[in-house]
């Protein structure tokens, strides 16, 4: 069976793409991770044992983040009071913003909370705070924005299912099983 040509205008797309996961380097791993797990609710994971350096996999809510321990201290951010949402930051889609600003309270987690309103009826409320390693981290309800695409609405794409990792469940004797939400 001949593959069908595509149209000049199909091959220039870049293909379908989806956040596999953002890596962070850390002063201490094990903080960290205990931050990431009881504070955002990730879900360590296990990593390649070929990986010879000291780290962890962390996955949910469809991302996740790679801790990796820092061998050059410089490298991490030095201003720990530094809350400025115009920073380098990465940002998680929150469904009840008022629970994790309590859980935040809850750990004395220092945190900016602001909110965007530029739509009728669509304000974004904001959470920024700091990680253990002082890299900045936004909480956000932005699904009530309405995202309008600039220039052509066809050119965004949301990812496929198969862009989920399968998902080893207890007593599935080692088989990998579609994620649940798919």
């Amino acid at each position: 069976m001949e593959k069908k040509k595509k149209s000049d205008e199909e091959s220039s797309k870049a293909p379908s793409m989806a956040l596999n996961h953002v890596s962070r380097l850390c002063k201490d791993v094990k903080k960290s991770l205990e931050f990431y797990t009881k504070v955002l609710g990730f879900v360590e994971t296990e990593r390649p044992e070929s990986l010879n350096f000291d780290g962890a996999w962390l996955f949910n809510y469809g991302v996740g983040i790679h801790l990796v321990q820092a061998k050059d201290q410089d490298k991490l951010p030095s201003d720990t009071d530094h809350l400025d949402p115009m920073d380098n930051h990465i940002s998680f889609q929150c469904e009840d913003m008022e629970a994790l600003e309590q859980r935040l309270k809850e750990v004395n987690v220092k945190y900016l909370k602001r909110t965007v309103s530029d739509q009728k009826d669509a304000a974004i409320d904001q959470i920024y705070f700091n990680d253990p390693d002082d890299f900045i981290v936004e909480i956000c309800n932005c699904e009530n924005l309405e995202l309008v695409s600039r220039h052509s609405a066809d050119a965004i794409r949301f990812p496929e299912d198969r862009h989920a990792p399968p998902l080893a469940l207890p007593g599935s004797s080692g088989q990998r099983q579609p994620q649940p939400n798919s």
